[in-house]
């Protein structure tokens, strides 16, 4: 018999706690997210994070222990070669990523991707190279709106990420050109993790604005998840922000698109009221997105304390048989160089208001133990060619 009848997954995305072991491999020495975060700024004010125990499984500064933390804490390493967005999520519900999605951020795309995107699509393009979001627009915005031409960048990512203006090339132009990249770079040597498109307003360099009609191409997931798991056994699974987005709709009942991490928090609370049965997953992009990337401990810090309060409002609406966890799928330190992710450890925090336990659970050496624990609770099979074990047992 099924333990909870919901289960909220929340991923604050990029919210590391810690180099893992294998970190130097992958260019990041002595990274920490959340650590160094909360050394940039005078104060963070967490409390809710904190009766959750967050500071009992990762020193941060002004952020006290507490004596009896709401629920149980672990760290997770993650199992599979990466530190992106996909990687981690897939790895999540039970995917073992053995080879790294393509990157082009040192070299650009090659010549022969270029012309074959500017033939198909009948505009030419200019930028092929990594950028942030911000710097991109404000160096090729005007051009774009004078010349119809086509900006296209990547990052430290595998992403190709293609810019158009809402009003001078409209979304559905937009969708179209981003359908015919996805299709382009199902090739192995150009095969890259993500499309994203990226619409934007404004007229003039510094005005320049990206608009939330945002939308992802992921790759298919190799194989089934947990997500196709419980949605075939007949169990909801319902999809906040980018989720939806980074499983393409495998295994998704619903999903609600966020116009910001604060918005997806709104969203989750309002689903919170709703009677459903299976999972909530939730994907809260901002802290990425917009602080990571952009190195702006800051503004991380603030967006930290946005959710915080947000989550103060979540807890109250749990009931007894729900189950809340909160993890992350990768780091971003915002005061580490360049402007890549970061390969770190990852916080999971679980809470329910019918647990009489708590405490420290110790650490993990996969995502996976997230999946395998919500088919657990729901009785469901993971899918064959999974990694992973459920720690239901350890949540009492």
């Amino acid at each position: 018999m099924k333990k909870y009848k919901r289960v909220f997954v929340i991923v604050m995305d990029s919210l590391g706690i810690g180099a893992m072991k294998d970190s130097e491999k992958f260019g990041d020495i002595g990274v920490d997210t959340l650590g160094h975060i909360a050394e940039s700024v005078d104060s963070l004010t967490i409390p809710n994070l904190q009766k959750l125990g967050i500071a009992n499984l990762h020193p941060i500064k002004h952020v006290n222990k507490v004596e009896n933390p709401m629920g149980y804490y672990a760290a997770l390493n993650e199992a599979s070669v990466g530190k992106d967005t996909m990687t981690g999520h897939w790895e999540m519900m039970g995917l073992h990523i053995q080879k790294p999605f393509q990157t082009f951020t040192d070299t650009g795309f090659p010549k022969e991707l270029i012309e074959e995107l500017e033939k198909r699509c009948n505009r030419k393009i200019v930028g092929n190279k990594s950028a942030s979001g911000t710097e991109i627009l404000d160096e090729y915005g005007e051009h774009e709106i004078a010349t119809g031409d086509m900006i296209v960048y990547t990052s430290a990512d595998s992403v190709l990420q293609i810019c158009g203006h809402e009003k001078y090339m409209g979304l559905e132009n937009l969708y179209k050109y981003c359908e015919i990249a996805r299709e382009l770079t199902m090739k192995d040597e150009w095969k890259v993790g993500r499309i994203i498109a990226r619409p934007y307003i404004g007229e003039k360099k510094g005005e320049f604005v990206r608009t939330s009609n945002r939308h992802d191409y992921a790759l298919k997931p190799y194989g089934q998840t947990a997500l196709n798991a419980l949605k075939d056994a007949g169990y909801d699974v319902i999809s906040v922000g980018k989720i939806a987005d980074i499983f393409v709709e495998e295994g998704i009942t619903k999903a609600y698109k966020s116009k910001s991490s604060v918005h997806g928090m709104e969203q989750t609370i309002e689903i919170s009221k709703d009677d459903f049965t299976g999972l909530c997953f939730v994907n809260l992009v901002d802290f990425d997105a917009l602080w990571g990337h952009r190195r702006n401990p800051v503004g991380y810090a603030q967006e930290i304390e946005k959710f915080d309060k947000n989550l103060g409002v979540l807890l109250p609406n749990l009931k007894d048989d729900d189950l809340l966890i909160i993890t992350a799928d990768h780091g971003n330190d915002p005061t580490y160089k360049g402007t890549d992710h970061t390969r770190e450890q990852v916080p999971f925090l679980a809470y329910s208001p019918s647990m009489i336990g708590n405490g420290d659970l110790g650490t993990f050496d996969t995502f996976a133990i997230i999946g395998n624990t919500i088919a657990d609770n729901f009785e469901v099979k993971m899918p064959e060619g999974t990694i992973g074990y459920s720690i239901l047992e350890k949540l009492k």
